[in-house]
């Protein structure tokens, strides 16, 4: 890897370390409540609250969860790259998108794709058959269609919809639950009880029994795009090398890096590895589009140079459906390694 990656976004210095680092916090906790922030940054109630109060509208904080979807029975997710041959309706695409419980997030963009979208269903039949059908309405457009299967998540999370709960194969009064937390994370139990009408001691043996049950990974944040920013994806198509383990050992330094050991959002909120039309997906916040471009284009194609990398790339335009995945997690701890290939010693076994 070359120098570099000391790099620090203006927007990361636009925050004291005290809200970043409550950042932090409830990113990696979002029900951690304004007492325990103050008694962990040594400082006010009173200030912690004005603080985040103002980050809070910055910076479009919603308090959200992060679900295990396999263990809701949601077990085919995709991310599909899209071209338009001819000028959409994105009025008309977004009704066609929010018409259906299977997307869950529709971004465009500017550069060699138009837009991408994350997708999930509870059967295969109904991916396959949502699939279908929205390529036959997009039609007009000369939509140029690229699905590929969500193999491993290296880094981040896509916050999910209401309405995809809504069709997992769980008793309702979960599914209730869920989807309030799945809309503000930092409810008290007092006000999920009034919502639900159900006992205030019920809600907590319930809420304590949900997080238990592996449906919840994390009580979280989703933020919006800071301002004066360029958020920069790439899909990527590789020829497989005998130095890829090699290489992606590389890519993980730059991934793993984000220029101060609190910022306030992460550099890299998404990295996947996918099957399909493309193998990798990555998404890249910084400064300026000039050095998105840099780190998450040029950067990836000189580590994977021995892959010979084919990449689309497409700078955040603006969200069509669903909410982003920007939030402040320790990604040296989270950045979830995955090994291809196997010594030869595993196939005698």
């Amino acid at each position: 890897m070359e120098e570099g990656n000391a790099y620090q976004s203006s927007f990361d210095q636009e925050y004291s370390i005290m809200i970043r680092k409550a950042m932090r916090y409830l990113s990696e906790d979002a029900r951690t409540s304004i007492l325990e922030l103050s008694k962990k940054l040594g400082v006010s109630r009173r200030t912690i609250r004005s603080k985040l109060l103002k980050a809070e509208a910055d910076l479009g904080i919603r308090y959200t969860t992060e679900f295990s979807e396999s263990m809701l029975g949601l077990s085919n997710p995709h991310l599909i790259r899209v071209k338009f041959r001819n000028k959409p309706n994105y009025s008309e695409i977004l009704r066609i998108l929010s018409s259906s419980y299977i997307p869950q997030l529709a971004v465009l963009t500017k550069g060699t794709y138009d837009m991408f979208i994350y997708a999930n269903a509870v059967t295969s039949s109904e991916y396959v058959h949502w699939d279908k059908r929205t390529q036959i309405m997009l039609s007009k457009y000369g939509v140029l269609w690229n699905p590929s299967g969500v193999a491993h998540m290296h880094l981040g999370f896509f916050p999910i919809r209401n309405e995809l709960i809504d069709r997992a194969n769980i008793p309702n009064k979960d599914k209730e639950m869920l989807k309030l937390l799945n809309t503000n994370s930092r409810m008290s139990f007092s006000e999920i009880s009034k919502r639900l009408n159900m006992h205030f001691n019920t809600v907590a043996y319930n809420f304590n029994r949900l997080v238990k049950s592996g449906y919840i990974k994390r009580f979280t944040v989703s933020a919006d795009v800071p301002r004066n920013s360029a958020v920069m994806t790439i899909f990527s198509k590789y020829n497989m090398s005998e130095h890829y383990e090699e290489d992606s050992a590389k890519s993980r330094i730059e991934y793993k890096e984000n220029g101060t050991e609190y910022p306030i959002l992460n550099r890299y909120p998404i990295v996947l590895q996918l099957v399909g039309s493309s193998d990798v997906f990555i998404m890249g916040l910084f400064d300026d589009e000039d050095t998105a471009y840099d780190h998450v284009v040029s950067r990836y194609k000189k580590i994977f140079s021995n892959e010979r990398p084919k990449v689309e790339r497409g700078k955040l335009d603006r969200v069509l459906l669903g909410r982003l995945p920007f939030r402040s997690v320790d990604t040296e701890k989270e950045y979830n390694v995955i090994k291809w290939t196997v010594d030869k010693t595993d196939l005698l076994q």
